[in-house]
């Protein structure tokens, strides 16, 4: 997905502006992650909703991964929104699915400040209280899926960036020691199960890493049940911890297993060749980190298509985190998961699709304008353009393509009956827009 700039104007009704860029159908690897994955020993791991677990996203979810983790299904605010009341369906469907499809589950998460019911948070418990809380609950949920599950995360997010514990309501209530109790409930529960401590921004060696290490250090010579450490991975393209080997290794050294737990690389929007080349290096990183350590268990990504991501609604302005688009076309992160882990890829080609954009009426206060999109060599099965007005240019109408504009940026994608672009054929979209002043050609970027 390449940008190209030019400093043409607009008055001319047809001048074009053509982008080269791969083709969304390319074939993916010629194995599945899955197996690529388990062939070395590793999890290749994927946060699923459990509603859409049909159709395209249930076959990549089913096909792609040998682990899901429920992303919301089994948080406590999930299971137990009213005291004493369970809604288990979401979790049920994915470990039934799982279960279906010959994989591992990772239960997610059993300790934690955030999405807990407000029963909970806004109760008023006693240290007694509180502790038999913590353990039916870890009785109850755990106990449930015994054996059924092949990992749990624990305890999730215990320190604050300088290493120093959370305030949250289990530390307030019950010390540190809320850590080796919940463990301990866990592993009474089932004890087949791999248990952890998983937390974010601890990827490299940095002061709430060493805090982590330090912890779990502890915790293995009090004799509390520690299996491993979850580092979640939500990172930012380009920014990958140079210390990340390194930061897995040391935990492996203390006899832990290491996950990468919940990976994505997000990057301002819209997404660019460069911006996808860099996001692809850094998942090609992240992934040989894993694979050189020999107790790193594997690499859970935190939602694989873009259309299920966490950072749009979080991150205001950022996204195209994960290794599909929307549209579950792989991206260039995917072919770089795969070389990873061992697997040749057949990328899509370079230079195989164009689109050109003119505008076919101009008058004082607007203009019709169109984008063609033409294949020679490759196809498309979906497709999206993006640009941004450098002039206040702004969309009223679309047809054949559903445009949606914020500030000067614009995103067209196909529509239900015009995503697929055949080798040598061609689909054209058109708009209505405002211009006042001046009308300077975009910048165009087609997905």
């Amino acid at each position: 997905m390449r940008s190209l700039r030019t400093g043409l104007s607009l008055v001319s009704l047809l001048s074009g502006l053509a982008l080269l860029v791969p083709a969304a159908t390319a074939s993916a690897a010629d194995v599945p992650l899955r197996d690529l994955a388990a062939a070395k020993g590793k999890v290749m791991g994927t946060a699923v909703t459990g509603s859409k677990l049909t159709g395209t996203y249930g076959d990549l979810a089913g096909a792609q991964f040998n682990s899901l983790t429920p992303g919301n299904a089994m948080k406590w605010g999930s299971v137990e929104p009213t005291r004493g009341s369970y809604n288990w369906a979401e979790a049920d469907q994915i470990v039934n699915f799982a279960e279906a499809h010959a994989q591992q589950v990772r239960g997610h998460t059993l300790v934690w400040h955030s999405q807990n019911p407000s029963w909970l948070t806004n109760g008023t418990w006693t240290p007694a209280e509180l502790s038999t809380l913590l353990n039916d609950h870890i009785a109850l949920e755990v106990g449930r899926y015994k054996g059924r599950l092949k990992a749990w995360d624990v305890v999730n997010e215990p320190f604050n960036e300088d290493g120093t514990y959370r305030q949250t309501l289990w530390y307030n209530g019950l010390g540190t020691g809320y850590i080796a109790q919940a463990l301990t409930a866990a592993r009474a529960a089932d004890p087949a199960a791999r248990l952890y401590i998983n937390d974010y921004n601890v990827e490299g060696v940095n002061a709430k890493s060493t805090a982590l290490y330090n912890l779990v250090k502890s915790l293995k010579e009090q004799g509390v049940p520690i299996d491993g450490v979850g580092l979640q991975a939500h990172l930012i393209v380009g920014q990958v911890p140079s210390t990340l080997q390194q930061n897995i290794q040391r935990f492996a050294d203390l006899g832990v297993d290491v996950a990468i737990t919940e990976l994505d690389i997000r990057m301002t929007l819209p997404s660019d060749s460069t911006k996808l080349a860099q996001q692809a290096a850094d998942y090609k990183a992240v992934m040989n980190a894993c694979v050189a350590v020999a107790r790193c268990a594997g690499v859970t990504v935190w939602g694989f298509t873009d259309s299920d991501s966490w950072i749009p609604s979080t991150f205001p302005g950022q996204g195209a985190a994960t290794p599909y688009d929307e549209n579950y076309a792989p991206k260039p992160a995917y072919y770089a998961i795969a070389e990873a882990l061992g697997g040749t890829t057949t990328p899509p080609p370079t230079g195989a699709c164009t689109a050109a954009y003119s505008v076919t009426s101009q008058w004082d206060t607007g203009f019709t304008g169109q984008v063609k999109i033409a294949c020679s060599g490759a196809a498309l099965s979906s497709w999206k353009a993006d640009w941004t007005y450098g002039a206040g240019q702004r969309i009223t109408q679309a047809w054949n393509a559903t445009c949606t504009q914020s500030g000067t940026a614009v995103s067209c994608s196909n529509a239900a009956y015009n995503g697929t672009v055949p080798d040598g054929g061609s689909v054209t979209f058109g708009f209505n827009a405002s211009w006042s002043g001046s009308n300077p050609v975009p910048a165009v970027a087609l997905e």
